[in-house]
């Protein structure tokens, strides 16, 4: 199979219809072959991020995508994130770094400027590799946002690339999510369109084909692949809260979700594990008994600390130690184990002071330079390697970080409570390494001889919805061979 377009952009008639999924297939069945291929998601919303190679930020599907490609994420492979903030307002990143915090509105003013960012980026991956499989954001159908769109048609009418459209049949009125898509389009966008997939499909694909015949001759657009509904994936999650994949086990982990909860990737491990019942608990929910509950990263630490204080997390934590269960910390769910969180400079919010949970001898204060860093070194409570990455904004004092959770290096990093029941640390994909992850399960109290690797376990799924994107690779290239396709779209 040879891969007819130097640029292809997949976009969605909803979010999570599996665009990230196909462009991470593409990636890995055009990396098999040789070809030399780069994912690119112009702009990302997510609270899920990566560091990159090169010292930057991006959303953790394209580094993943990245991964699928057999590349190094780098920034140019999505330069403009935006991390939500509140309903409203969101930090704006541009090629891996904070550039400032904006509202909705001040944002789409803003548009034209990382418009450029987009193009740079984007031409320089062209530059340097054979194929770029671009991933949309949302729906191209979201009319209200049409007016300066980067992340959709704006894009591909801007470098003028051919889109296949992805919709998810799981979700149910597929056939209307596709030809209501197509309705909210321009002329040139839909004519860009060169074919659809429908994703997550279970059942007699014979009993689909009337549909699919239907939508041909509505459309005049053939539907390029029926992909199916994959079970036992380990993906990183772009942004949505991927249910356990099992209840059955033993040692029972509790993680609150946060109303601003990042990487939640964090618990991914602790989702694969046979032994671990892992539990999101949210809002109006029973805290259940647990052997662990771990407080995950946030990107509003002061505002989500008074949620979880508001929600009776404080008393529950109390009753959970005082019966000998342990406790994490993560990032900002470190910083609100300590005394006090301060944000002199009014990086999230109003600037003040908020009080902590007092459960490690920390204090916290929120800094304007953010730090990000990939890491290794080992754990100081066992001998265990651990890697992973820091993303946060701020700096922790306090007598608690003389006993530390790991050595990074020479440095001390993160702290545990005198009688060692608590543990706080600023590293994320702390559980990623499986012998980290062991010793930790240990600490906290689960001898298990289960290992669980993680990154083997995403190079096995990124394998299987490649070789499940087969058929959808075999169209693309049969309908690269029609005379009627822009000559410029195709690879010579």
């Amino acid at each position: 199979m040879s891969f007819p377009f130097h640029t292809l952009m997949v976009q969605g008639t909803t979010s999570d219809a599996g665009k990230s999924t196909v462009v991470a297939a593409l990636c890995r069945l055009l990396a098999r072959q040789g070809v030399r291929v780069v994912p690119f998601k112009p702009q990302n919303m997510a609270l899920n991020s990566a560091v990159t190679s090169d010292g930057g930020e991006i959303g953790r599907a394209q580094a993943l995508q990245a991964q699928a490609a057999g590349l190094a994420p780098h920034t140019d492979m999505n330069p403009v994130l935006l991390k939500p903030s509140s309903d409203t307002g969101a930090q704006v990143i541009i090629h891996g770094k904070v550039r400032t915090d904006m509202n909705a509105r001040d944002y789409h003013q803003y548009k034209p400027i990382a418009m450029q960012a987009v193009l740079a980026s984007y031409q320089r991956l062209v530059a340097g590799h054979e194929a770029v499989i671009v991933e949309g954001a949302g729906s191209p159908a979201e009319i209200n946002l049409r007016d300066r769109d980067i992340a959709n048609m704006g894009f591909a009418e801007a470098v003028d690339c051919p889109v296949i459209l992805v919709a998810d049949i799981d979700r149910g009125g597929v056939f209307a999510h596709i030809v209501g898509t197509l309705a909210c389009l321009s002329d040139s966008e839909r004519k860009r369109i060169v074919g659809f997939v429908i994703n997550r499909f279970r059942g007699d694909i014979g009993l689909l084909e009337p549909g699919l015949q239907w939508l041909r001759q509505q459309t005049g657009k053939p539907v390029l692949a029926v992909l199916p509904y994959l079970h036992g994936l380990f993906l990183d999650a772009e942004d949505a809260i991927q249910p356990a994949q099992n209840g059955s086990g033993s040692f029972r982990v509790v993680v609150p979700v946060l109303p601003r909860i990042s990487n939640h990737t964090d618990f991914d491990a602790l989702r694969a594990h046979p032994d671990v019942d892992l539990r999101f608990i949210g809002p109006g929910q029973a805290i259940p008994p647990a052997d662990l509950i771990v407080l995950p990263g946030s990107k509003s630490t002061r505002d989500d600390l008074a949620w979880l204080i508001e929600h009776g997390w404080r008393e529950a934590l109390a009753k959970h130690l005082r019966y000998g269960g342990k406790v994490i910390g993560i990032c900002g769910g470190f910083q609100m184990l300590g005394k006090t969180v301060v944000d002199p400079h009014g990086i999230e919010g109003a600037p003040g002071v908020s009080q902590g949970l007092g459960l490690l001898d920390i204090d916290t204060e929120l800094t304007q330079d953010k730090r990000l860093l990939q890491v290794s070194g080992r754990c100081a409570f066992a001998d265990a390697a651990v890697s992973g990455y820091e993303i946060h904004m701020g700096i922790s004092h306090g007598a608690a970080l003389t006993n530390p959770v790991f050595h990074i290096g020479d440095r001390p990093e993160g702290a545990r409570s005198a009688d060692d029941q608590i543990m706080g640390t600023y590293l994320h994909g702390l559980f990623d390494t499986p012998q980290a992850f062991a010793a930790i399960l240990r600490w906290a109290g689960l001898a298990s001889e289960a290992v669980v690797d993680l990154s083997r376990l995403r190079e096995q799924s990124l394998d299987r919805i490649a070789d499940a994107a087969q058929p959808l690779a075999d169209a693309l290239a049969a309908i690269g061979r029609d005379t009627a396709m822009p000559s410029k779209w195709i690879v010579k």
